[in-house]
């Protein structure tokens, strides 16, 4: 089984990461980590350094999680990206993380979250980063 994780460089990307690496440790299974700008833009916020996804591949190696860093130069959108891997994969669970939203944000849920919680094969765990560890 596999366990697939939306990454963004973030402090919600890196407390999904960080949730999907202790599940995937106790249950012994894979981790896939995925990242993409949109339409391959890789000066897109959403996309992160080769130098950031290196360091998370030498942290998850160091703690003996088998491992794949996934980040397509030509992706639609991350959701699109996120999903294909699902279904690719013999996925048992996928993490993205959520940001805190405004009261009139918190109508509308993102749209990529919005797709992988519609479209997802499997499972869709949707954490937050604690309170205090991003911009206001």
């Amino acid at each position: 089984m596999t366990i697939v994780v939306g990454y963004i460089p973030t402090p919600e990307g890196l407390t999904a990461v960080e949730y999907a690496t202790q599940v995937a440790l106790e249950k012994h299974t894979r981790l896939v980590i995925v990242n993409s700008g949109v339409r391959g833009n890789d000066t897109d916020p959403s996309f992160a350094s080769a130098e950031e996804l290196d360091a998370l591949s030498e942290r998850l190696t160091g703690m003996g999680v088998e491992h794949e860093v996934r980040q397509p130069l030509q992706a639609e959108s991350p959701a699109d990206e996120i999903l294909n891997a699902a279904n690719e994969l013999d996925t048992e669970m996928i993490v993205i993380g959520l940001r805190r939203r405004s009261l009139v944000g918190k109508l509308f849920l993102g749209s990529t979250a919005q797709q992988i919680l519609l479209d997802a094969p499997c499972a869709v765990l949707a954490v937050k980063a604690p309170l205090g560890s991003g911009p206001a």
